[in-house]
């Protein structure tokens, strides 16, 4: 597996620090998992959604197994949620799988589709899925689940807050399988619509617009800074404007382009069939036996 400290947004870093502070909260959301919840929302998946396969939908599932090779993780198990809502998500610490929702393959060009997966397979290469799942689980079936297993008000909170900063090394990962440019045109269709509508955005203002939120957000009036985190404390994700702005940047640094190498494979193309990564010098897919 690659080394998560190419990509982690430094902000994501500090939040989990300030996450793992709260007395008892690691072996307490364990617990939460272990209690059921976990092999009840993957038994909930397995009856209403879609598994993706080779066989199975294989024009959706193609895009996983090469982002995988690349990322040098297992797969995940990968389902399709019939929903017009495009969404996409992380879910398990045991029974690990991803989750796209109908309304996201219909809106997303192929490489975007290909950013969105590198995305949540990059929860799992940063170890994200232990409170990642707590908070899907929260959104899922609501605060009071918490309760029986001590966890409050504050750490759902500081959960939330961790995870809208998580999502920032996410889309790095993204952006290295594919390109800052190609997050940065996932994050408008799901601001904006489809690619009808969103085509010619001028990235540009996108990029003002996150300087003008973070100028209001860090007012040193303390009553508009309230109100400013009143309004985002309960997301799980950051806004999209400062996503794009946060991509952008990363894109321009050394960082990045390091980043970038460590993910070409030069001796490797892609089987055509299946979609995994096969050595040159084969004439058979090792995989799924047919001609590469």
């Amino acid at each position: 597996m690659i080394k998560t400290a190419e990509f982690i947004h430094p902000e994501d870093a500090a939040a989990l620090r300030a996450l793992k502070k709260i007395p008892g909260v690691t072996r307490i959301s364990k617990t939460f998992l272990e209690y059921g919840y976990e092999k009840m929302f993957y038994g909930q998946n397995l009856g209403a959604c879609i598994k993706l396969s080779p066989t199975q939908l294989p024009h959706i599932y193609k895009h996983l197994p090469p982002i995988c090779d690349k990322l040098e993780i297992d797969e995940p198990e990968f389902y399709l949620s019939m929903d017009p809502r495009p969404n996409a998500w992380t879910f398990g610490e045991t029974y690990k799988f991803i989750c796209v929702t109908s309304g996201l393959i219909e809106m997303l060009e192929d490489d975007e589709i290909d950013a969105v997966i590198a995305h949540e397979c990059g929860h799992i290469i940063c170890q994200h899925s232990l409170y990642h799942s707590i908070a899907r689980l929260v959104l899922e079936r609501g605060y009071e689940t918490l309760l029986p297993f001590g966890l409050s008000e504050p750490f759902l909170l500081a959960l939330f807050y961790w995870e809208r900063k998580s999502e920032l090394s996410c889309d790095r990962i993204a952006a290295t399988v594919t390109s800052p440019d190609v997050v940065t045109r996932v994050q408008t269709r799901l601001s904006g619509g489809s690619k009808k509508l969103t085509a010619n955005i001028n990235i540009n203002e996108l990029i003002e617009q996150a300087d003008k939120f973070e100028e209001i957000y860090n007012d040193k009036g303390i009553w508009n800074r309230a109100v400013q985190m009143y309004g985002i404390m309960y997301r799980t994700h950051p806004y999209s404007a400062v996503r794009i702005r946060e991509i952008q940047k990363w894109g321009k640094t050394t960082e990045y382009s390091k980043a970038k190498g460590l993910l070409n494979i030069s001796n490797n193309i892609r089987c055509k069939t299946c979609g995994k990564q096969v050595p040159n010098t084969n004439n058979y897919c090792p995989f799924c036996g047919n001609l590469k």
